[in-house]
């Protein structure tokens, strides 16, 4: 958060108006220098909660270890007085108590140990919520942004300030308007040359049947005279 602190202390002494137009301007970068910030801050917290709860382990192995030889001193004592060994017992009964003091010294610690690592954990989690929390709202506004800025681009090379693409676009209408009536005339060539076709395969035929065809021919005059 120092970063967004020093942005706003350069901004004393100018009007609302202008600071809220610089931050707007600067929105976005303060807010990807505040997730890095957030994040090295993670990672130093990582770092110390590792080391907190390194020594957690540590003082839960003392623990256990004065635990067990508590209990192994205990059974001891009692062995001693049954076997009626007083001066025995008196001094492996001030050997527990001092175990006994140290345990609760060492317990009292690890107590505090657990209680740090369980608040330093939920502080750890509750941070990279809010972290990812940032980066989501950063891509979403960066996203819209990119969005926005090529839809009023795409909608000024249609306005009237871009004359010269609009007449482009005009052109292009015309091209594919002439090319529309090329076709159309490519396509009425073929229909036409089709119908012609049509009728010189008729009249061959029907040449051949001897229906019509040139009467005056050498052969029709001679077939003429031998009937």
């Amino acid at each position: 958060m120092g970063f967004l602190n020093n942005v706003l202390k350069t901004m004393k002494g100018y009007g609302n108006e202008a600071n809220d137009a610089f931050v707007d301007s600067q929105g976005i970068r303060i807010m990807e220098q505040e997730i890095r910030d957030a994040e090295k801050s993670q990672r130093q917290a990582n770092e110390s909660l590792t080391d907190v709860m390194a020594e957690q382990k540590r003082l839960a192995r003392k623990v256990n270890d004065l635990t067990a030889s508590i209990t192994e001193y205990s059974d001891a004592i009692s062995k001693l007085l049954d076997a009626d060994n007083e001066t025995l017992a008196m001094e492996t009964a001030e050997k527990l108590a001092e175990l006994e003091s140290d345990l609760d010294g060492n317990q009292a610690v690890l107590d505090s140990y657990n209680e740090q690592v369980k608040e330093l954990k939920a502080i750890i989690k509750d941070s990279s919520k809010q972290k990812d929390a940032l980066k989501r709202e950063v891509l979403i506004v960066k996203s819209t942004e990119s969005a926005q800025k090529a839809s009023v681009a795409t909608a000024a090379q249609f306005s009237g300030t871009n004359s010269s693409l609009r007449s482009a676009s005009a052109s292009m209408e015309r091209i594919k308007a002439k090319q529309q009536k090329r076709k159309d005339k490519m396509k009425a060539a073929r229909e036409l040359a089709a119908e012609s076709n049509g009728d010189g395969e008729l009249k061959d035929k029907l040449t051949t049947a001897g229906v019509i065809g040139n009467q005056n021919s050498a052969a029709s005059i001679l077939d003429r005279y031998r009937k």
